[in-house]
């Protein structure tokens, strides 16, 4: 009987957590039951401990009810340690950690995700006239780009090629119609990038930079009327060709490091003595730089003399600058690896410029590091990722193609378990890509400009890529290791860490801003509490006892959460749809309380300190980006009308995503601070074990499936990039496969009818017999022909004269090469 009442006790408890009941409502349940137990008393047993401990739950209840009190008793108290133990920042990081806002982010860290306003979000889509201008301008482009070309004998963009990107305004994609741009949406950028980017990289990122990051960005927000009139019609023209230069040798990720200054002065322009500034910068790694016709530059300001005010350091400040002036040097190329993009460096020594070139003229004068905190916030979401996500469609395409086109021991090679294992990965993280691509897209066309997410998404999916494209490199062996015009993987391949190192270095941004930057900005109470103790009015110590207790509230329900979703194996909680992913809502939503719960204690035991733990910060990173990026499979599946045939890789994906949660919580408890509380949160939050698995063999060989044959599910995942017809490297590879799934059928008939498999040495006199013995007919014959021929084109690898490789870079051309007078592709050499 006892028992039984310390279970009422310890159910009635859990359920007002669970609920997280308000302060005031639980205090007066509490007092209810104690007066509706003390008087059940004279109707049967109720033991005296328990009336005893009802009345000091509601008494306590009561008492931390009372503002003034527990003011005096707990919060004024913790006020001065919670100040003294915030880490010291600086001002660039304060202006870092202030920029975009928050969105779905905010959700997860509430640990009780709100999925019915995610399934709410509108579905990505495309305007016709962005559609129009994909499938016309951008498919042209796309047919006149030549990878090989481009990369070893031209070394940069042809001339055409670039005329027609200004043509067609391609560099004015953000820019309003008004200055005559092209004003697309977030997801018509993102797809014009990408398309591009499963084309050829070099265009990819020339059309990328302008529309990114840069002079025109900054324009549209910052800029004056008259810095807008002016420069935003020649950028939307390609009339100005900008680059943006921030990286110098001494500042990359350090920002307050840079030692390029701009010092206010007086001197002459355009004949008269005017007010402005005298700069000195030294910058290393500019896109565009080497062709750029204006120059954006980012400089530490500085104003010796009192010209502007009293203050001596003004910040760093950015400035719009023709590259015709004297004193700047600019022109000089650097060689990224594996593409051919304009990069290089840029000198300035002494160059004056007016205050009137400053981006948002004088006023904005030490504001540059918050512009472009405030532009990365959503730039970063749009560009990179599109590129991320082209070479994970390209992989599951061209991988799942060469597999089915690749034989070997008489056996396609894409049904030998081990290449299944890879194709799986590549597509799981392919859909989990796009999914996260577009997701976020929506959520910046809808006005938002979320730091963290676009943080998660361009490290994610640049990794993502990184790991497709080794995955499609072991898949084609030979084939992806001997470069030549035949290769499609090498320069994707060669230039992975482009993507990995520019807008934040993926290491930093893993180990220090997706949760360090999210424990604050998304959190629902450690900004406000932080706001609190900096703040030095009167009222800021009531704001700190509400957010600290209201935190304290938060804690302690979602570390009941935890407890009861992990005991009830998630079913204590609703999915908000029904069907096959019902399931993956509630351990969702699991997961999101352990998240919640487990990143609140590690900070409270570490306080300050946090901020030096990069390694359990880029772990519980890592818990964060996979709640995220489970949401957004979950969003895509729902957007997709639910397709009950890329069930394999939704499954795939959360699969990957919860297990890659699990193991990242698992990580920090294991090296928590305080080992004991890390052995009791781990059993709070997996109480009866580790749940989840990584991907199964049998799920992971249907999602292989999907990749080696023709299936709308295939077309769905590797939607939106470029396509080639023509007879070039990747056009061969569509060609054989369509012909290889289309004449299985009959060379299966072959095979079983004269007990021999068909090859390319031998298909010929089989094909003929099969015929002549009327086990198929002429028509399917002829595919099957057309296929071994077709299969033999992809396979074989390219060779050149030793004189053409020997004599360097751009001499391997095909049109004056002996052996290959057609110049089409390279002389036959053996199978890859």
């Amino acid at each position: 009987m006892e028992i039984l009442y310390l279970f009422v006790l310890m159910i009635t408890v859990i359920v007002l957590a669970y609920k997280r009941t308000p302060l005031l409502v639980a205090m007066a349940i509490m007092f209810i039951l104690t007066v509706v137990w003390t008087e059940l008393r004279h109707l049967f047993y109720v033991p005296g401990w328990f009336r005893f401990a009802n009345g000091i739950a509601a008494v306590t209840l009561i008492g931390f009810s009372i503002k003034p009190l527990r003011r005096l008793l707990i919060s004024d108290r913790l006020y001065s340690r919670f100040r003294k133990s915030l880490p010291r920042m600086s001002t660039t990081e304060r202006e870092a950690l202030d920029a975009g806002t928050v969105w779905w982010d905010a959700e997860i860290f509430s640990g009780r995700p709100r999925w019915k306003k995610l399934l709410k979000t509108p579905a990505p889509q495309l305007s016709e006239r962005e559609q129009k201008f994909l499938d016309g301008p951008v498919e042209e482009l796309c047919r006149m780009l030549n990878d090989w070309e481009i990369f070893d004998q031209h070394r940069k963009l042809p001339d055409n090629v670039w005329a027609f990107i200004c043509e067609q305004r391609m560099l004015g994609m953000i820019i309003p119609e008004q200055y005559g741009g092209l004003e697309f949406s977030a997801q018509a950028h993102s797809a014009v990038v990408m398309k591009l980017a499963s084309r050829n990289l070099t265009a990819a990122i020339s059309v990328m930079v302008p529309n990114s990051l840069g002079p025109g960005e900054l324009l549209l927000h910052y800029g004056t009327e008259q810095q807008k009139d002016h420069y935003l019609p020649r950028l939307a023209r390609g009339e100005e060709i900008p680059c943006f230069a921030l990286t110098s040798p001494s500042a990359g990720s350090d920002a307050a490091s840079m030692e390029d200054v701009g010092i206010v002065c007086k001197g002459e322009h355009r004949g008269r003595e005017v007010l402005g500034l005298r700069l000195n910068w030294n910058k290393r790694y500019i896109t565009l730089a080497p062709v750029a016709t204006v120059l954006g530059l980012a400089f530490q300001t500085r104003d010796p003399d009192g010209l502007l005010g009293q203050k001596t350091d003004l910040g760093i400040s950015c400035a719009l600058i023709p590259t015709n002036l004297p004193g700047i040097q600019i022109g000089n190329r650097h060689l990224p690896v594996g593409a051919m993009f304009q990069n290089g460096p840029t000198q300035g020594t002494d160059v004056f410029i007016p205050l009137e070139w400053v981006i948002g003229g004088q006023e904005r004068i030490g504001q540059g590091w918050r512009m472009l905190m405030q532009s990365l916030a959503a730039g970063r979401a749009v560009s990179l990722p599109a590129l991320g996500t082209a070479g994970g469609k390209v992989s599951a395409l061209l991988s799942g193609a060469y597999a089915r086109i690749r034989k070997q021991f008489n056996i396609p090679i894409g049904e030998f378990e081990g290449i299944e294992e890879p194709l799986a990965r590549i597509g799981g993280r392919t859909y989990r890509m796009d999914a996260a691509r577009t997701l976020t897209l929506v959520a910046l066309d809808q006005g938002e400009r979320p730091s963290v997410l676009s943080a998660i998404l361009k490290y994610q999916l640049t990794e993502s890529n990184r790991r497709c494209i080794n995955d499609a490199m072991d898949i084609h062996g030979g084939k992806g290791v001997i470069t030549g015009p035949g290769n499609y993987l090498a320069h994707a391949y060669q230039s992975l860490p482009i993507s990995i190192t520019v807008e934040g270095a993926n290491i930093l941004t893993r180990s220090l801003i997706i949760f360090g930057q999210g424990a604050i900005r998304a959190h629902p109470w450690l900004l406000k509490e932080m706001n609190a103790v900096s703040d030095p009015r009167p009222g800021a110590r009531k704001a700190f006892d509400k957010a600290l207790f209201s935190h304290v509230g938060h804690v302690v329900s979602r570390g009941v959460r935890s407890l009861v979703l992990g005991l009830t194996g998630s079913l204590a909680t609703r999915s908000p749809v029904r069907g096959p992913t019902a399931r993956y809502f509630r351990e969702m939503t699991r997961m999101c309380a352990a998240f919640s719960f487990t990143s609140d204690l590690v900070l409270i035991v570490l306080g300050g300190k946090f901020k030096f733990k990069e390694k359990l910060s880029g772990r519980l990173a890592d818990a964060l980006i996979h709640l995220y990026l489970g949401s957004a499979v979950l969003k895509r599946y729902e957007d997709d009308d639910r397709p009950e045939e890329d069930l394999p890789f939704v499954r795939w994906a959360m699969d990957d995503s919860l297990h890659t949660i699990q193991e990242s919580l698992r990580g920090v408890l294991e090296n928590f601070p305080i080992p004991g509380i890390g052995r009791l949160i781990k059993w709070i939050i997996f109480p009866l074990g580790l749940p989840y698995a990584p991907p199964s063999d049998r799920l992971g060989k249907a999602v292989a499936g999907l990749l080696l044959s023709e299936n709308e599910s295939r077309e769905r995942l590797t939607a939106g990039i470029y396509i080639s017809d023509e007879d070039d490297a990747t056009g061969r590879v569509h060609t054989a496969f369509h012909l290889v799934v289309n004449s299985a059928r009959a060379e299966n008939a072959v095979r079983n009818a004269l007990k021999e498999p068909v090859t390319y040495a031998n298909y010929r006199e089989l094909v003929q017999k099969a015929v002549e013995s009327g086990v198929i007919t002429e028509e399917q014959a002829t595919m099957v022909r057309l296929a071994q021929e077709a299969s033999r084109a992809v396979i074989e690898g390219d060779d050149f004269p030793r004189s053409a490789i020997e004599k360097g870079p751009g001499s391997i051309n095909f049109a004056k090469n002996p052996a290959n007078p057609a110049g089409r592709q390279a002389r036959p050499g053996n199978p890859g």
